[in-house]
Order: C-alpha cells, then sequence, then structure tokens
C-alpha cells in the first residue's frame, strides 16, 4: 500500500510534460485539419452562391440558404445513384462479412492442410495484382459488365479483413468447439452459434470497413458500368464536382449545372450516412483490432 501512495505521489517530471505537450499538440493539429475543411463545406453549402463567390473561405455563414439543398433533391440521378449505392452497400457488407467469416474459420484451424501456403497466397494478393486491364478483361469475359454483380463479386473479400477474422478465431478457446464437436455440432454450427456470438467486435470491425469501401467506390463504375440506372453516388458524386454537371451524359439536354453551394450540399448529403453509421460502431472497432491483431 505505502508503496502505491508513493507511486501516485510521484511528481511527474519535464519529460512527461513535454512528452504530453507534444501529443496532445499533435492531436489537436491532426482534429483542426480534419474539421475545418469539414466546416467549410458545411458552410458553403447552407450560403447563398453570391457569398461563396465573394468571400471565399469562411467557417461561419453570413447568410443562410438552403437552395443548394433543394435543388439537389430535385435531381432524380443523384437520388437514383443513392438508392443503387445503399443497395450496393448493404449487399455487399453482408456477403463481405459472411465470406470472411466462411473463410477465416478453416484457416484458423491448425490441422488444415496446406494452410500456410494458402495464408501466404492471401498475403500475396494484398501487394500484388494483375493490373488494370487484365481485371478489365477478366470482368468482360465474366459477363459482369453492366450488372450489379461487379459492384460485389471483384471485392467479395479483403486480405486483410481476412487475417484480422482469421487471427481473432484462432484467439478463442479450442475447448469451445471440441465440446460443441463432442455434442454433435457440425462446422457450421460451431461457426455461427458459437463464435459469431463471440466475435461482436471483429464482425463490427470488418462490416465497417466493407461498408465504407463500398460507399465510397467510384471507380469501378466509371471502368465497367454505363448504364445510367447502375450508377452509384460517388461516381454521380465524381461528376458533379469535376465537371459540374449531373452524370446523365445521354441526357444531355436535361444536364443540371452546379453551382458551389449545390456541389457542398451534394457532398454533405453523401457524407451523412457513414457519418451517423460510425458512432454507433467505433466502440467495437478499436477492440476488433487489437484482438484481431495478436496472434501470428
Amino acid at each position: 500500500m505505502k508503496e502505491m501512495k508513493v507511486k501516485r505521489n510521484k511528481k511527474r517530471s519535464a519529460e512527461d510534460w513535454l512528452v504530453d505537450g507534444l501529443s496532445y499538440g499533435l492531436v489537436l493539429i491532426l482534429m483542426i485539419s480534419i474539421c475545418l475543411p469539414f466546416m467549410q463545406v458545411i458552410t458553403i453549402s447552407m450560403s447563398p452562391a453570391s457569398v461563396v463567390n465573394a468571400n471565399g473561405f469562411h467557417l461561419i455563414p453570413t447568410e443562410f440558404d438552403f437552395s443548394g439543398y433543394v435543388e439537389i433533391a430535385s435531381d432524380e440521378n443523384f437520388w437514383h445513384s443513392y438508392l443503387v449505392t445503399i443497395a450496393r452497400t448493404i449487399v455487399g457488407t453482408a456477403a463481405g462479412v459472411i465470406v470472411t467469416m466462411l473463410t477465416a474459420y478453416p484457416l484458423a484451424r491448425t490441422n488444415l492442410p496446406y494452410r500456410k501456403g494458402l495464408m501466404m497466397f492471401v498475403v500475396f494478393t494484398m501487394y500484388f495484382s494483375g493490373g488494370m486491364i487484365p481485371k478489365y478483361l477478366l470482368i468482360k469475359q465474366l459477363g459482369l459488365t453492366n450488372n450489379f454483380l461487379v459492384y460485389i463479386l471483384p471485392c467479395l473479400i479483403t486480405g486483410f479483413a481476412l487475417i484480422i477474422t482469421r487471427n481473432f478465431f484462432m484467439g478463442l478457446p479450442p475447448a469451445l468447439e471440441e465440446s460443441a464437436k463432442i455434442d454433435g455440432a457440425s462446422n457450421l454450427t460451431v461457426l455461427f452459434k458459437i463464435y459469431l456470438p463471440l466475435s461482436t467486435p471483429v464482425v463490427a470491425t470488418i462490416a465497417l470497413w466493407y461498408c465504407v469501401q463500398h460507399w465510397n467506390s467510384w471507380m469501378d463504375n466509371m471502368l465497367y458500368v454505363t448504364k445510367n440506372s447502375l450508377y452509384v453516388l460517388q461516381y454521380v458524386l465524381q461528376t458533379i464536382l469535376s465537371n459540374g454537371q449531373t452524370a446523365d451524359m445521354e441526357a444531355v439536354s436535361e444536364v443540371i449545372v452546379h453551382t458551389e453551394t449545390m456541389k457542398m450540399a451534394a457532398l454533405i448529403l453523401a457524407l451523412l450516412p457513414i457519418v451517423c453509421t460510425y458512432p454507433f460502431l467505433q466502440k467495437y472497432f478499436v477492440k476488433g483490432m487489437i484482438v484481431g491483431s495478436v496472434k501470428g
């Protein structure tokens, strides 16, 4: 007890204050670098175009005008792409989590033949790929161009999520599986009725990764999709921000020219789902990363 009191009453050295000061300073700089651009986007989206053109960079709105949101809300192409992205995110995240768990479970078992070789193959795919042109030719031969499945199948599973999940499963007590097998449980029963309820942190972590990945993807739309009905939100948003118009290239007469206010309003509407989802999964994120990374 005396030793504990001595440790608690120990004065902080100048080095401790210096390290703490540098740490808090770096965190403060990082926070400002993230918050200032986000605040400017919000301000521009709520300001009249005349104020934006006159003042440029400003963080606090001097006048409020929500006409940018009204104009974006009347853009059918924007909302249709929104629905496509929501469908892609839900289907892609659910499929990714299920396939990742089904793949990680056998790789976590030490008696799996060629287990190390399979893991080396998974790691290899994290650093090397076939390239854009071979991938395009493969997608075309599989008949996935202008197909909704082109958003799901090529990115169904990622190597890093697989490794994190596999390491988490390896950290679970083997006695759980052994006792279930004695009672006659199959591998799928062990996975979904024993491992899955214990895997909330890692499932939430990889689900967040897959969700953000699908929500932010637009390159596959640009390469493999030409149908307007399959355009995703980020591709339409990228077209709005870069070209100042909607992505409806067939109806040229209906192209809408966007002001900076409308562009920022579209950006805010595209960010809302992820911003609202992240706080609910944040409490599992750190735990899932730590627990899934400690075992080799």
